[in-house]
C-alpha cells in the first residue's frame, strides 16, 4: 500500500507544535532530519540531551500519511500554522510501502571506533575470527543515536582508550545505551545509565539485553539517580546542561577518574573549560567537524 509523504524545512523552535498538529491530523509517523545535510545516508541522529530535545537549527520534517489523506486539508492546516511559509516549501509525494528500518539497515555498515570497538548492525555478522575486537550490535535508524553522530563517535573512541576492567561507569544522557553497552563490553563491571526520557531508558535496557550485558546496567531518571562516584564518567548531551550540571558531575566522579563531555559545538568550549576547571585537571578538547569532546580527570 502506498503512502503520502509531506515534507517541509522549518526552524527548530517550530518543530514541536507542527509535529503535534500533524499527528492530530493523522500522521502515521514523523521523521526529523538535518536540513543542512544533502545526502540522506549522512543524516545523523543526535542523542537526546538531559532536560531538552536536541535539534539542528533547521530541520526537515517529513510526515507519513495514508495515501487517501486529505491533501487540501493538510495544506490548509500548515498555512494556518505557518502563514509566512511559502507554499512551494511544502512537498508531497506518494511513496511505496516498504520496511523502513530495513532500508536504513541496507545502507548501514560496521563502524570502528578507536582500536578495538566496533558497532555492527544486526543484519551483518562480525567475522568469526575478530581477534580482540569488541562488538556492539545496534539497529540503525532508531531514535537516540547509533554511533553515526560525531558526538557519539568521540565518546566511543574515548571509551576504547580506557582500561575499564572491573570498573563502575556513569553514562549521563544514555539515549540508546550505546555508550553504556560499549563500556560493559570493554570490561566495565557495571554502568549507571541516566536519562530523563522513559523511552530512552526502555531503549537502553532493550539494547543491553540484546547485547547480553543487561545484568551490568542500572538505569535511572535524573531525579532518582543517587549513585556513588564512578571510576569513569561520560555525558553526551548538550553544552547548556553540561554547564548547569558541572557540580553534580564532579560529585559523581571519583578522584583521579577520567571524564568525557560531548554534544558541544565549536565555540562553546571556552565557557565549559572554565566551568569545569575547579574540579578537573588536564582538560583537553578533541574535534570532529563542528563537534567537540572535552576530556580530563577529576582532581585529587
Amino acid at each position: 500500500m502506498p503512502f503520502l509523504e509531506l515534507s517541509l524545512a522549518i526552524a527548530h523552535h517550530e518543530q514541536e507544535r507542527i509535529e503535534l498538529a500533524l499527528e492530530e491530523a493523522g500522521a502515521l509517523a514523523v521523521t526529523l532530519l538535518d536540513a543542512e545535510v544533502d545526502t540522506p545516508n549522512e543524516q545523523a541522529i543526535l542523542e537526546p540531551g538531559v532536560g531538552e530535545t536536541p535539534l539542528w537549527q533547521r530541520i526537515v520534517l517529513s510526515a507519513l500519511f495514508a495515501a487517501d489523506a486529505d491533501r487540501v486539508g493538510l495544506l490548509a492546516l500548515l498555512a494556518e500554522l505557518l502563514p509566512d511559509l511559502a507554499p512551494e516549501a511544502i512537498t508531497m509525494r506518494e511513496v511505496a510501502d516498504q520496511d523502513w528500518t530495513r532500508a536504513w539497515m541496507d545502507d548501514f555498515k560496521p563502524m570502528r571506533f578507536g582500536r578495538r570497538l566496533w558497532i555492527y548492525p544486526w543484519n551483518i555478522e562480525p567475522p568469526a575470527d575478530a581477534g580482540d575486537a569488541v562488538v556492539v550490535r545496534l539497529d540503525p535508524g532508531l531514535a537516540f543515536g547509533t554511533g553515526t553522530h560525531p558526538t557519539t563517535a568521540l565518546c566511543l573512541e574515548w571509551l576504547d582508550g580506557l582500561d575499564l576492567a572491573g570498573k563502575h561507569v556513569i553514562d549521563y544522557g544514555c539515549g540508546s545505551g550505546v555508550l553504556a553497552i560499549a563500556a560493559l563490553k570493554l570490561g566495565a563491571a557495571r554502568v549507571s545509565g541516566v536519562d530523563n526520557d522513559p523511552q530512552a531508558l526502555l531503549a537502553s535496557h532493550d539494547n543491553a539485553q540484546r547485547n547480553g550485558v543487561a545484568q551490568g546496567l542500572q538505569l535511572f531518571t535524573p531525579e532518582a539517580f543517587t549513585a556513588t562516584p564512578a571510576d569513569a564518567f561520560v555525558a553526551n548531551i548538550l553544552a547548556g546542561p553540561l554547564a548547569q550540571l558541572a557540580e553534580r558531575f564532579a560529585a559523581c566522579t571519583s578522584p583521579g577518574a577520567p571524564i568525557a563531555l560531548s554534544g558541544i559545538l565549536a565555540g562553546q568550549e571556552d565557557e565549559l573549560l572554565a566551568i569545569y576547571a575547579p574540579w578537573f585537571d588536564g582538560l583537553v578538547v578533541s574535534h570532529s567537524g563542528d563537534w567537540l569532546r572535552i576530556s580530563g580527570r577529576r582532581r585529587r
